[in-house]
């Protein structure tokens, strides 16, 4: 451990919460030097959706590997990328109806959001974006001002302009449609609020604290965007690739964004990997307008291509998460009802679901207390005050009912530590 404290930076974070140097992982296992076992509910912070090393893709990396595929390719024509659009095509997005340009962009999510409020500005010739409460999406400038989290704002070092925040569903409380307030301050030429490019929304927020948009929300969003001529980017970056339940999180709702972004479990290997999906008459980019070196993955289009083959031909894999999601959100409802005084709550969507404890410092001995049992969990929300659930989608049965039993234990023994659980009065006068 000495070398990461005389070498690294001290941005990292991570390491401080799960303090092990990590040699192998498989499934939803992650083992250390020592050869301890660690039931991963983290996930890379949902880039591995399909858990480590999945044996279904493994070899097919490997065999394309042998073979000198290439690995590193810009943005030539390639035969990996081949594959991976004509599987994307036909088993993603003609089943759905979505008639989607696709756009490889840097290798993060931050270079997806970039890359679309960029297409955004230019399509329509404006600068103002809308964002939401509490929303995330990425932490380089253009996203970074999208986002809501004063933590990362607080580390640009400049102003962060060319964005409107708006409430959130359920922000301000249940009843209060904030699209209807949003309707109301795009119509206004008083509002003081400038007519936007766009306005970018993510499902289920993730970093925000696992808040789940209603349905109704979502599509009164998409009709208020409409009526106003601005253009709706869905942020899928976390929410999408299954961990909903469906490969886009927006299905179920029967939206169509005119923007989409993806990255993280995409690869489905955790490899680097990004896109930006865009209706083909939004595609008005010229030529090397945007770019990147590494846009061109190619073991990561080899792997993603494993795994839309593996678990996206049918919808056996859509309805065994929404199987699992259920059992989750059982146990979580039962937990914040045994535990939390009536203060405790359970949010969230399929298998993307969290716990709110109220307290950051009490989810946070949540979490370490369930690290000292094996199961590696991390928190979210404005003060870190959400236990949120990232474990693979293909976990099995076995692992999932054992790690349930670590986190009830892990609430079960920190709410003991409290003299009170605290309530959502403590935390907003705080």
């Amino acid at each position: 451990m000495k070398i990461f404290d005389e070498l690294e930076s001290e941005v990292r974070s991570y390491a401080r919460s799960f303090p092990r140097v990590f040699n192998r992982a498989k499934g939803e296992y992650l083992y250390d030097s020592e050869g301890n076992e660690f039931l991963d509910f983290l996930a890379g912070a949902g880039t591995l959706n399909y858990g480590h090393n999945n044996a279904l893709f493994k070899q097919s990396l490997i065999d394309y590997i042998e073979a000198d595929g290439i690995a590193h390719g810009l943005d030539l024509h390639t035969s990996a990328k081949q594959a991976f659009l004509e599987t994307l095509q036909s088993k993603i997005l003609k089943p759905r109806n979505l008639d989607y340009q696709v756009q490889f962009t840097g290798p993060t999510g931050t270079n997806a959001v970039e890359a679309a409020l960029k297409l955004a500005r230019n399509i329509t010739g404006r600068h103002n974006i809308i964002s939401f409460t509490n929303g995330f999406h990425g932490v380089s400038l253009g996203a970074l001002s999208a986002t809501g989290n004063s933590h990362h704002r607080g580390a640009a070092g400049i102003n962060l302009g060319g964005v409107s925040r708006m409430p959130y569903d359920n922000y301000l409380g249940e009843g209060f449609d904030t699209t209807a307030y949003l309707d109301k301050v795009l119509s206004d030429s008083s509002s003081g609020i400038d007519k936007p490019a766009a306005v970018i929304v993510e499902t289920v927020q993730g970093e925000g604290g696992i808040n789940a948009a209603s349905f109704e929300w979502l599509k009164a969003l998409e009709q208020v965007c409409r009526r106003h001529d601005v253009l709706l980017i869905v942020d899928d970056i976390q929410a999408g690739c299954g961990r909903t339940g469906t490969f886009f999180s927006f299905e179920p709702v029967g939206i169509q964004p005119d923007i989409v972004t993806m990255s993280k479990s995409l690869s489905g290997y955790g490899l680097p990997m990004a896109v930006v999906f865009m209706k083909s008459e939004h595609d008005l980019w010229k030529p090397g307008e945007h770019n990147g070196t590494f846009r061109g993955n190619n073991h990561a289009f080899i792997t993603a291509t494993a795994a839309i083959n593996h678990y996206w031909s049918d919808d056996a894999f859509s309805k065994d998460i929404a199987r699992k999601g259920d059992v989750i959100k059982a146990h979580l409802d039962r937990f914040a009802e045994e535990y939390g005084d009536g203060n405790f709550s359970a949010r969230g969507r399929g298998m993307f679901r969290g716990i709110n404890c109220i307290s950051g410092e009490l989810a946070g001995d949540i979490s370490l207390r369930a690290f000292k049992k094996g199961l590696m969990i991390e928190t979210s929300g404005a003060e870190d005050q959400v236990i949120k659930l990232l474990c693979p989608l293909i976990i099995s049965d076995e692992a999932l009912a054992k790690g349930l039993a670590i986190i009830e234990e892990s609430i079960k023994e920190a709410c003991q530590q409290f003299r009170r659980i605290p309530s959502e009065k403590d935390f907003f006068q705080s």
